[in-house]
């Protein structure tokens, strides 16, 4: 084996050594992604490109010299088989072929698990930045969650107090709580929808991000029916007073 071919197939070695190290189970993507975000690899990212692109210019061109080699001694096997006075050159030939038959695979596996290795990066990166964004909006939809309960429950305490100041103010309470119950009843098929997009984050992202503003909306909506509420309340105790 030539030096070039040596260092072809060394590079395969490491190829499929770099990818076994990369589907090992027990790293996990969010590792590889503080790997990855190193300082020294942003300063070689430009250099990286354009040895990406080199590598793959080299192995093309293994590939189809190696290519060109098998079909060469592939012919000239058929010719030597024919001459059945010359059974040294056949064998030198079949040599040949059986030499550029390995550098046929060794540079086309190398190719392949090149642009492999470079999509597998990718997705890792990719992955571990999907876990991030699915952390941070389960935290962000448990604490929405957590704070319409809470005023819900206030307002459920205001609604309470203005029925028992006055039974002229109990047809509005009627109506208020109606529209409160069909409000909580829609946040909580709100929240469920966003339970539910939350175990599908890693494909939905951008769903789970619209409903996690119609649950602000909602939050905001509550909050003024809070302070209008409130404010009713205070009217009705300086009515009293």
């Amino acid at each position: 084996m030539t030096i070039q071919w040596a260092a072809v197939a060394s590079f395969l070695y490491a190829e499929i050594g770099l990818i076994l190290i990369f589907c090992l189970p027990f790293i996990p993507p969010q590792r590889w992604q503080k790997i990855f975000s190193f300082s020294v690899w942003s300063k070689i990212a430009s250099f990286w490109n354009k040895a990406f692109l080199t590598i793959i210019i080299l192995l093309i061109v293994l590939f189809l010299d190696a290519v060109r080699e098998v079909r060469k001694y592939s012919s000239t096997q058929v010719t030597e088989k024919s001459s059945a006075g010359r059974p040294s050159a056949y064998e030198h030939t079949q040599m040949k072929l059986f030499r550029s038959q390995r550098n046929l695979y060794i540079s086309g596996f190398s190719l392949f698990f090149w642009l492999v290795l470079r999509r597998l990066v990718s997705l890792i990166t990719q992955l571990a930045k999907e876990i991030s964004n699915k952390a941070v909006l389960k935290i962000q939809a448990e604490n929405t969650n957590k704070a319409a309960k809470k005023f819900m429950e206030e307002n459920e305490k205001l609604k309470w107090v203005l029925k028992n100041n006055g039974k002229d103010e109990e047809q509005i309470l009627e109506t208020e709580n109606k529209k409160l119950v069909e409000d909580q009843e829609k946040l909580k098929t709100e929240l469920k929808k966003a339970s539910d997009a939350l175990l599908k984050a890693q494909n939905d992202v951008v769903t789970m991000k619209m409903q996690s503003e119609r649950l602000s909306k909602e939050y905001d909506r509550l909050l003024k029916e809070h302070s209008e509420l409130q404010n009713r309340l205070e009217k009705d105790k300086k009515k009293v007073l």
